[in-house]
């Protein structure tokens, strides 16, 4: 399985297990080790990857332990504070993890009952843990804009100084999201305040603001409603056009494999969609020149060419939906879609990217 998939499989776990757990040794047992294991990918059996029950002298606290120390080329990289699952995690948790902060290597420390993960490092003064965290797992209900931060947290990816440059905006994106949710439940006085004087000249009375207050509500609902339909309506949208495509192709026998018009306004190229074909190119380079590896994009996916010739598909780009995909085509022209995680994963496919230099060569 890919990380999305082992990261889903332990989240379906989390919700099966969760009610039947009583105790903070089993917690750590069935949730924590399997997320450090299946998830993060360190070998919870070697000591030299992953130290339960980590003792440090603090100075303050002699023989003071943290549940797990992750290690990396003989250093401490991340500690690990366990609760039982369904206890609410709270700053006093965090207790053995700040002391534990300023006498380690660690820059990066985990907060977790099993179901929640709280990442913390040290943005605001050297060596000393941050009081909020700057990324939050609900392994429950896994937001899909904290996976990609996640795998930087993998052993075989991991980077404490590209993963603490990302922290400091996922910290204040993350509070700024929750500013906004909050403000969309019950807006406050200043907010209704900074919208009203956008669209009305007048003195803001008391009246005035009741009012406003009560359209500032209905206004934020609707404009939610609005863009969750938009969405929903793009994607059966797609789902309809690839579907008419495939009956094409069962109709035809050979289509034209780039189907939409490339003048479209609806098409937006996305950079991570030009990262991938500039991945792409890099591949290639070694088989032909990279000036004959073309790009047209479409609302369904992103197809990269050979001699920008519709007849010559090299790969389809599938960016659009929560889960990606990179289309590979066998001498057939078949399609088939082979999910990945990120841009980096499509180095995985190189030999059949090259490969399909040679069914046009």
């Amino acid at each position: 399985m890919d990380f999305i998939e082992r990261l889903q499989a332990l989240s379906k776990k989390v919700g099966q297990l969760a009610d039947s757990i009583e105790t903070e040794e089993a917690t750590k047992t069935a949730l924590v080790m399997p997320f450090l294991h299946n998830v993060l990918g360190y070998d919870i059996f070697d000591p030299s990857e992953v130290i339960p029950e980590f003792t440090a002298d603090t100075g303050t606290k002699k023989g003071e332990k943290v549940d797990y120390a992750l290690m990396k080329d003989g250093e401490v990289q991340i500690l690990i504070e366990c609760k039982k699952v369904n206890e609410t995690l709270s700053p006093k948790h965090s207790s053995q993890l700040y002391r534990y902060f300023s006498v380690t290597n660690a820059r990066i420390a985990i907060l977790t009952n099993g179901c929640e993960y709280q990442f913390f490092t040290d943005l605001d003064a050297p060596n000393k843990m941050d009081n909020k965290p700057f990324l939050v797992l609900d392994m429950s209900e896994v937001d899909e804009h904290v996976v990609p931060e996640l795998k930087k947290l993998t052993k075989t990816s991991f980077d404490v100084d590209s993963v603490v440059d990302a922290a400091g905006e996922l910290k204040y994106l993350n509070q700024i999201k929750k500013v906004l949710s909050e403000q969309f439940q019950d807006p406050e006085e200043d907010f209704v305040k900074l919208l009203t004087s956008k669209v009305y000249d007048g003195i803001q009375t008391v009246k005035v603001k009741a009012q406003f207050t009560e359209i500032t509500k209905k206004a934020l609902k609707q404009f939610l409603n609005d863009s969750i339909n938009a969405r929903l309506k793009y994607a059966i949208g797609s789902e309809e056009r690839e579907s008419v495509s495939a009956e094409s192709k069962g109709e035809q026998g050979d289509v034209n494999l780039v189907d939409e018009d490339d003048g479209n306004p609806k098409i937006v190229t996305t950079e991570e969609e030009l990262d991938g074909y500039n991945v792409v190119k890099a591949i290639l380079r070694e088989k032909v020149e990279v000036s004959r590896v073309a790009h047209r994009d479409t609302q369904s996916y992103f197809g990269i060419l050979l001699d920008d010739n519709n007849r010559k598909p090299l790969c389809r780009l599938h960016f659009n939906g929560r889960q990606k995909y990179i289309g590979l085509f066998d001498a057939n022209k078949k399609e088939t879609k082979n999910p990945i995680d990120s841009v980096d994963d499509i180095f995985q496919y190189a030999g059949q990217l090259k490969a399909s230099i040679d069914l046009y060569e």
